[in-house]
């Protein structure tokens, strides 16, 4: 089987978010599924030089967009045992960034008709097309529209992920016809509540669809979380299907972790463990005291429950706990953390900076970390946490809840809370508190988060047996 997966970025050619980092490790675990997989990405201006120097040029060949007709440079490099292609045009991605450009629409139109042009070009003939969020969500709809009568692509099926249903590819139904070449006769197949809708196009052409978690695919159905396309996605509930993320346990090890001044796994966490913890506090400026340090990476927005944060941040610290959060975003949260550390010297640390390996350094030395989220469609940052024996306490929705579960049942990896309720998150805090002060017990938790498995083998295995079920349709 033969498995193109689609994406607007991937680690670590080019990171925004999630989905570099699934679609960095997902296709290799694929692969070594026995299945072919190859991926391709946009060729953005601001990838490193040691990648560029890397790759190989194959072609060049022209792309639709709209009545236009655009150049497209095609290269190739093979990365950790996968292939990648990468296609140019300097005009809509030789920029710094990923997103947030006014021709966005325009960009990722462009992207989503040069993979299938691509095809005419590389040896390799995909069984299934595997797209990923808004930016590669035209592909199955410019698969159907144009391609589907050449025998080269009747028998391809598409899967469409929706990694985080609020960000859709929203715009004006003036760039149908002259941005994405679609007529009014096919105007349906996109348009939803007076907008051009990419994510819809995929919905209702996509031969599958999949989101990050079983959890997510459930909640989406409801209104409280599809962001206006309940209605649609409960019509296509019979294709719809929810596969838990997973991490690189390479990436995330502590035991190999450069970032850390002492690594450690299971057999020596109880050693070197607590030695990170003070490397952390220092760095923080904290009290070097045997308090639980509480950490929290994330961006500085409302739907990761920061408003929860906000309500009782004091009273965590009046508990006895000290609190880290590493993080960029939203003005107001940046100037309350800041000021709340501020006030609170010693005991609460907050650096307003996005930084991979402190980031690490966080994971390895905090005791719990904390993810209130109000929808979190996956989240890797409670497995990475895991990863480091560093106890996650969460909210259950989406992947949270598939991921993490209380230690009140006596074999649990965390603690969990689930109204969408400050009081509710901090009874959630103290009774982690509470198990912290009971050293043997604390350890024997720290041993299940280390024990805990989300590599990424489980679920390419879900999504290799998707992908045979995709092939047998029609």
């Amino acid at each position: 089987m033969n498995v193109l997966f689609c994406a607007s970025e991937a680690a670590p050619f080019a990171k925004s978010g999630g989905l570099g980092d699934v679609a960095g490790s997902l296709p290799r675990a694929i692969r070594d599924r026995k299945v072919s997989c190859r991926v391709v990405l946009p060729l953005y201006g601001d990838m490193k030089q040691e990648f560029r120097n890397k790759l190989t040029y194959l072609t060049n060949f022209t792309v639709p967009v709209g009545w236009r007709n655009q150049y497209c440079g095609l290269f190739e490099m093979t990365y950790n045992g996968v292939k990648y292609y990468f296609l140019d045009n300097e005009y809509y991605f030789k920029r710094t960034g990923l997103y947030g450009f006014y021709d966005d629409g325009e960009r990722f139109a462009f992207f989503s008709r040069a993979i299938l042009e691509m095809l005419f070009h590389v040896d390799f003939a995909p069984d299934v097309i595997h797209t990923n969020d808004w930016q590669t969500a035209l592909v199955p709809v410019y698969l159907n529209l144009y391609y589907r009568h050449l025998e080269k692509f009747r028998s391809i099926k598409t899967v469409f992920t929706i990694h985080n249903i609020q960000y859709q590819g929203k715009y004006g139904l003036e760039i149908l016809e002259d941005t994405l070449a679609i007529g009014r006769q096919d105007a349906h197949i996109v348009e939803y509540d007076g907008c051009a809708n990419f994510m819809k196009g995929a919905i209702e052409c996509a031969d599958k669809i999949t989101t990050v978690s079983p959890s997510y695919a459930g909640e989406i159905l409801d209104p409280w979380y599809s962001h206006g396309l309940d209605e649609l996605l409960r019509e296509k509930q019979y294709k719809l299907c929810g596969i838990l993320n997973g991490i690189d346990v390479k990436a995330y090890d502590p035991a190999a972790d450069p970032a850390l001044c002492a690594n450690y796994d299971i057999s020596n966490f109880a050693e070197n463990k607590p030695k990170c913890k003070k490397e952390l506090q220092q760095i923080f400026g904290l009290n070097e005291w045997p308090v639980p340090v509480v950490a929290m990476v994330t961006r500085l927005v409302g739907h990761k429950g920061l408003d929860l944060v906000r309500h009782v941040a004091q009273e965590i610290v009046n508990n006895g706990l000290q609190l880290i959060v590493l993080g960029t975003g939203e003005a107001a949260y940046e100037s309350f953390f800041t000021e709340l550390a501020a006030r609170n010297p010693g005991a609460v640390g907050v650096k307003i900076a996005f930084n991979g390996a402190l980031a690490n350094k966080i994971y390895a030395g905090a005791d719990m970390f904390l993810m209130p989220s109000k929808s979190e469609p996956c989240g890797l940052s409670q497995m990475v946490a895991l990863r480091y024996g560093t106890i996650p306490i969460v909210r259950e929705t989406g992947g949270l809840r598939d991921s993490i579960h209380d230690s009140g049942d006596g074999w649990g990896n965390g603690f969990t809370f689930r109204s969408y309720n400050a009081h509710d998150m901090l009874n959630a805090i103290l009774r982690a508190k509470s198990g912290y002060e009971y050293p043997d017990g604390w350890q024997q938790l720290v041993r299940r988060a280390l024990e805990c498995d989300f590599s990424w083998s489980a679920s390419a295995k879900q999504y290799v047996d998707m992908y045979e079920q995709v092939c047998q349709l029609w």
